[in-house]
């Protein structure tokens, strides 16, 4: 008995031609992906600083010009979401680290500077971030582990090249700079960008060299 259709075109047995996604077209799909998931980032970033963890899912959709559906499929849960945020800005900030790296290979002391006051500057806008989400159930100290020793090794390798450029004095230890950098925050709620600035000059003037 013959199977149904054999040697017969697709486009005669059912009717239509098939359609056929071009390359183009898948590429054109993944591009659009890239760029939702970019858009929901940077709105759910704004909406938990602003507003915690109350913002329903449908709402950051709505405010970023997607269907809910699309935001389910990147971030499954809030607590994904938040996790994405800050794997997101620790990228920034290590692309960041890595460009001065190299513009200022030959003065790692300004490259540390650099680092050290683009730490700032994020944690100045993540702290709203990280306040909103105390005691709504997710686990930052988990979300932000991978993070932070991230954070942590790129410091301890700016701090070292500083070190021996002698640009810093010998006897800082990364955990003195972290201490350091959260003092720059300290508990005005947000900072003004000049406040910033001036706290670290402050502190990078006291880890210059002792003459």
């Amino acid at each position: 008995m013959p199977i149904i259709g054999m040697g017969v075109p697709l486009r005669q047995l059912y009717g239509t031609a098939i359609p056929v996604v071009q390359e183009s077209e898948v590429a054109r799909l993944r591009s659009d992906a890239r760029r939702n998931r970019a858009r929901i980032l940077d709105v759910a970033f704004a909406a938990f600083a602003a507003e915690g963890l109350a913002v329903p899912v449908h709402e950051i959709a709505r405010r970023a010009g997607v269907g809910t559906g699309t935001v389910s499929r990147h971030f499954p849960t809030k607590e994904s979401l938040f996790e994405a945020i800050i794997a997101d800005r620790v990228s920034h900030v290590l692309g960041q680290a890595h460009v001065a790296a190299r513009e200022r290979a030959a003065d790692p002391g300004a490259a540390f500077r650099g680092f050290f006051l683009e730490l700032v500057t994020e944690l100045a806008v993540d702290r709203g971030l990280a306040d909103a989400l105390v005691g709504a159930g997710i686990d930052l100290a988990a979300a932000t582990a991978g993070a932070g020793q991230e954070i942590t090794a790129m410091l301890g390798t700016m701090l070292g090249r500083a070190q021996q450029a002698g640009a810093v004095r010998g006897d800082v230890e990364t955990a003195d700079v972290k201490a350091l950098l959260m003092g720059c925050l300290g508990d005005d709620g947000e900072p003004s960008p000049g406040a910033l600035r001036r706290r670290v000059d402050i502190v990078c003037a006291g880890l210059r060299p002792l003459t």
